[in-house]
């Protein structure tokens, strides 16, 4: 899991797929990632499709790519967790966030990243895959 974290936080703009109402694939650039409690989380606000998205539909994929070639898939169940810690850990990694959001304004939500298989690819290895 700290690989995967580590891996987001070097490479800070990844791509999160979800499913729509209609079971089309949505595809958006993410930035946030955060361990609290020994999860991966991801924030959003409530107001966003991809909330919406995620609460009818958990399973999400992600997709990022290192500025060396390389690039990591990660698949995974997304759950909400409403407790206000939760929320202030996140936001607390990224302050320039703050202004758009707050942990108790009712719009900021945090999902856990459960069920979670990643996998890291290269042109120049052989990929290998994580699981938690």
């Amino acid at each position: 899991m700290d690989e995967v974290l580590a891996y987001l936080k070097a490479n800070p703009t990844y791509f999160l797929a979800t499913v729509d109402e209609a079971g089309n694939p949505q595809v958006r650039p993410f930035g946030t990632i955060a361990k609290f409690e020994g999860k991966l989380y991801i924030q959003t606000g409530k107001v966003k499709p991809v909330s919406e998205q995620m609460l009818a539909h958990p399973r999400v994929a992600i997709c990022a790519m290192g500025a060396d070639g390389s690039w990591l898939r990660v698949t995974a169940d997304a759950v909400l967790d409403d407790r206000l810690e939760a929320r202030e850990a996140v936001l607390a990694e990224y302050p320039e966030l703050q202004p758009m959001y707050a942990a108790d304004d009712g719009n900021c939500e945090v999902f856990a990243l459960e069920n979670v298989t990643a996998t890291f690819c290269s042109f120049t290895k052989d990929p290998y895959t994580i699981r938690w």
